[in-house]
């Protein structure tokens, strides 16, 4: 099956089970990260849409623990970047209705939280195409070393997800059920 149209089988089965209220537990993340010395002083998350995993209750929890969290802002020419945000910062819509900050103080995350569409035991995801996040983790990686976290609902897992050289694999990918690394 083409990613595009296993892009679509998923987001409407994710539409179709939006209703249930599924949910990680930040303190299986924070004591993960802890337990295996990853740094997460800095961390990236994202503002959930789209019926997205939330995990603004992640960032929070990492916020009480002195962590700095920043949201992406999308550029010009499929780009983005992080930038510092707490739950009391003013947030904007832009132009493909992704809630981003409107802080201007760019921050390099340590730790990325990366929404997915799909993903599979090999620590691959499928993304909504526009390759935002294989970009930005293709620049970073240039700059320093990040660990990325895929985030999703146990029932976006599939058997394999078809990939290509652009595609970035995850570090880890923790759904309400389950950790795989």
């Amino acid at each position: 099956m083409s990613k595009s149209k296993l892009r679509s089988k998923i987001l409407n089965f994710r539409k179709k089970n939006s209703q249930k209220k599924l949910s990680l537990d930040p303190v299986k993340i924070y004591r993960f990260l802890k337990t295996n010395k990853i740094n997460f002083k800095n961390v990236g998350g994202y503002y959930p849409c789209n019926n997205e995993i939330d995990d603004l209750d992640i960032l929070k929890f990492l916020r009480n623990k002195k962590t700095n969290i920043s949201l992406p802002i999308i550029r010009d020419k499929n780009q983005m970047d992080f930038f510092e945000w707490t739950s009391k910062d003013p947030l904007k819509i832009n132009k493909y209705g992704i809630v981003e900050p409107i802080s201007s103080k760019k921050i390099f995350p340590d730790v990325i939280f990366v929404p997915l569409v799909a993903y599979d035991n090999d620590l691959n995801r499928l993304g909504y195409g526009g390759g935002f996040y294989d970009r930005y983790l293709e620049k970073i990686s240039k700059i320093k070393k990040i660990f990325k976290i895929g985030l999703g609902f146990s029932y976006q897992e599939i058997k394999k997800i078809p990939i290509n050289k652009y595609d970035k694999k995850l570090d880890l990918i923790v759904t309400e059920k389950k950790i795989i690394q």
